[in-house]
């Protein structure tokens, strides 16, 4: 196994050299060990964006506000990088999940779907189909039973339609 250990969910942790990298940059920057939401868009510059782009730069920082303080402090951040850098394909997918289901019921509705183009295309610009044109396209895909269900979290990593 060399000098990696596994840890849980199959997930291999950032090495000790990197993690103190990290820990380093991060303290440097915010000397408090605290990061504010509005320190996390000026890093990423995301900065004057519209109404429907802030709440999804909103939602991905308190997805990683673990203990909902209000602020990414360093154990969150890097707990964020390990998911981004060594993180499973599973793993991932159960942070978006997390991500788009804006509302925490277990499934991803037609207008949670919409909010995420909305704001992709905020984030990207101009696409060539409108959030609600791609919304309703993806829909007539998943729902297969009309019931304004398109995904719902299942056992392990497969998404099924309701």
């Amino acid at each position: 196994m060399g000098n990696r250990e596994s840890i849980a969910g199959g997930q291999t942790p950032i090495p000790p050299q990197e993690t103190y990298v990290w820990y380093r940059t991060f303290m440097m920057e915010y000397p408090s060990g605290l990061q504010t939401l509005h320190e996390f868009k000026t890093l990423l510059g995301l900065q004057g964006l519209n109404q429907k782009a802030n709440q999804h730069v909103d939602q991905v920082y308190n997805t990683f506000d673990l203990n909902k303080d209000g602020f990414i402090d360093v154990l969150e951040f890097i707990a964020a990088v390990n998911l981004i850098v060594q993180g499973k394909m599973e793993q991932k997918l159960k942070w978006y999940f997390k991500l788009y289901d804006a509302d925490g019921n277990g499934s991803i509705d037609k207008k949670e779907l919409l909010n995420i183009f909305m704001a992709v295309q905020a984030l990207n610009g101009q696409q060539a189909l409108s959030p609600e044109e791609f919304t309703n396209l993806v829909f007539r895909k998943i729902d297969i039973n009309n019931d304004g269900k398109g995904w719902s979290w299942g056992w392990g990593i497969s998404f099924r339609t309701k």
